[in-house]
């Protein structure tokens, strides 16, 4: 695991607008990497995902024979990561307990911009085992999420300057007549990990675990 103090924490949420999207109606340009001695205050990463970097294209004999079949298909790639978000750049984000204890990791796309927050997971129509997004601020503020135009239930993670994990939400997908506009998840961060519905409470985790990521 990586030194606390090298993590930049991936917790930041959607407020109003598209599903899995932020509303953000104090935003201003921000640098891609937030310090965590910034004061809080409205915070808006302003990087974009460098759409030339090369994407690896695995090929039929590129896993590994020990590893069941199984589990092959559920391991994240590069490749993979094309796939689902094309748009985006990607980080492994892990999950460990105060005393480094591994809880489980995603692969995760990072929405560090006004655009890529507001559109969040809206877009996606399903999210596979141990992928996720990660919403980056420029410092720790207080925010709301909702669910508008979602196609499956999310766990909504809200992090600190420091990783460490204040607030998560369990967000149901809207219902047949439901656009998920009325489903408002609050909580307090600078780095906010969405991930499938249930995924937290399956692997145990709880506020007070700590994100680890590097960006």
């Amino acid at each position: 695991m990586s030194d606390p103090r090298r993590r930049t924490l991936l917790t930041m949420v959607v407020s109003v607008g598209l599903a899995g999207c932020l509303n953000e109606t104090d935003d201003s340009s921000n640098s891609r990497d937030p310090s965590p001695t910034e004061s809080p205050s409205s915070a808006t990463a302003t990087a974009t995902a460098d759409p030339s970097t090369p994407t690896p294209t695995p090929t039929e004999n590129e896993s590994d024979t020990t590893t069941p079949p199984e589990k092959a298909t559920q391991t994240p790639t590069e490749g993979t990561d094309r796939e689902i978000f094309s748009d985006y750049e990607m980080e492994t984000v892990s999950v460990q307990t105060t005393g480094g204890e591994g809880l489980g990791s995603v692969r995760a796309a990072i929405a560090d911009t006004p655009s890529l927050r507001q559109t969040g997971l809206s877009d996606t129509e399903t999210l596979p085992e141990n992928y996720g997004m990660l919403f980056v601020f420029d410092s720790v503020d207080d925010w709301t999420f909702i669910m508008p135009d979602m196609d499956f239930g999310i766990d909504i993670i809200y992090a600190d300057a420091t990783g460490e994990i204040t607030t998560i939400h369990h967000a149901p997908k809207p219902g047949p007549d439901e656009d998920g506009s009325e489903q408002e998840y609050p909580g307090r961060g600078q780095y906010v990990l969405e991930v499938n519905k249930e995924w937290t409470t399956e692997r145990g985790v709880e506020r007070g675990d700590i994100l680890d990521f590097q960006l």
